[in-house]
């Protein structure tokens, strides 16, 4: 199959023929239909997790089951399909209580093995992990759910647990940001969206935000202070930086929920966190590590019904050759929007 691989920490991707996937048993291969480029994707590439190289990257995904190994009852090949990022074993306490995205045998397309910028992917636990697809949801749409649309609306419905007329504001407005819009404005809340893009806060805007600020310079805190009334109820950090993040906690009123989802690298050992604040203000910090498979029917519920519309995040489709270009600038890329891969392109 054609692959974009990566061959060491911050090495030139390059499109290659490598050895299809093998079906594990109690697995599946997947012909990947559709595949989104991620920051999760490029942390990867930049060594910021521990994989093994020659590493094919991805994670978010929609496909085609092909393959069914030993063990698998629930699915066919021919089944239309995706999955969450984090796929659990399916035995552990955390599996059958729900939540198998904190699973600690978990597999990661993409991170514990080749992932989904490839024409075909092997996926674990499969009874576990597999959400089936509605003929009504294209393959692109499916695929920009599996990880920053579904991390974002566990990470508010879950973990923040929004009430209708909060203040929420989202720290980033690249693909999980403007999720993180668009789910907060379905369920009711206000919203601010900071971004250093001008493009993303126009998108920002059009997806609903009542307020969007532009972040170069910026005090970012005194004006969320200022446009909520106090600070925000509920605050996202969809980056990563310990900017961002002391942005965003800075942002709360006292006793607000501050959730990251933007993965946040270690700076001298540890971020620095404004912990005086969370202390003396008596705010809540949430982690969020996407959505188990269990969690997947209220959301395509409300994809459903038309309340959510991720399609509307999806700006651009591109083939392997121009994913494995893109991979190591997408930190620094300013498109507005989900970039989607096709890799039959």
């Amino acid at each position: 199959m054609r692959a974009v691989v990566i061959d060491a920490v911050r090495g030139r991707p390059a499109v290659r023929e490598v050895p299809d996937p093998t079906c594990p048993d109690g697995g599946v291969v997947v012909q990947v239909m559709a595949t989104g480029m991620c920051r999760s994707d490029w942390h990867a590439w930049a060594g910021h997790d521990d994989i093994a190289f020659p590493h094919v990257p991805g994670h978010e995904l929609a496909g085609v089951v092909v393959e069914v190994g030993a063990g698998v009852g629930r699915w066919t090949v021919g089944d239309r399909v995706t999955v969450p990022f984090v796929c659990g074993c399916g035995r552990c306490e955390w599996c059958r209580s729900g939540n198998a995205q904190v699973c600690p045998d978990q597999q990661q397309p993409g991170f514990t093995h080749w992932g989904s910028f490839a024409e075909h992917v092997a996926l674990h636990a499969a009874d576990a992990n597999l959400i089936a697809l509605p003929e009504s949801l294209d393959f692109a749409t499916a695929a920009s759910l599996g990880c920053r649309f579904a991390t974002a609306y566990r990470a508010l419905v879950a973990r923040a647990r929004v009430t209708e007329g909060e203040w929420v504001t989202v720290l980033g407005a690249g693909g999980a940001g403007l999720s993180a819009v668009m789910i907060a404005r379905a369920l009711g809340c206000q919203v601010v969206a900071v971004d250093r893009n001008p493009d993303a806060l126009a998108l920002a805007a059009d997806l609903g935000a009542d307020h969007v600020l532009l972040a170069d310079g910026a005090d970012v805190p005194a004006a969320v202070t200022d446009l909520t009334g106090g600070g925000s109820h509920v605050a996202v950090d969809a980056v990563g930086s310990e900017q961002t993040c002391a942005d965003a906690i800075l942002s709360l009123r006292r006793r607000g929920r501050h959730v990251q989802i933007g993965l946040l690298p270690p700076v001298d050992g540890h971020p620095r966190v404004p912990m005086d604040r969370v202390i003396g203000w008596e705010l809540d910090v949430l982690g969020s590590h996407g959505m188990a498979a269990a969690d997947y029917p209220d959301m395509l519920d409300l994809v459903a019904q038309g309340r959510l519309r991720p399609d509307r995040l999806v700006r651009r489709t591109i083939g392997l050759a121009e994913a494995a270009d893109l991979l190591p600038t997408f930190d620094r890329a300013t498109g507005a929007g989900i970039t989607l891969i096709d890799p039959r392109r």
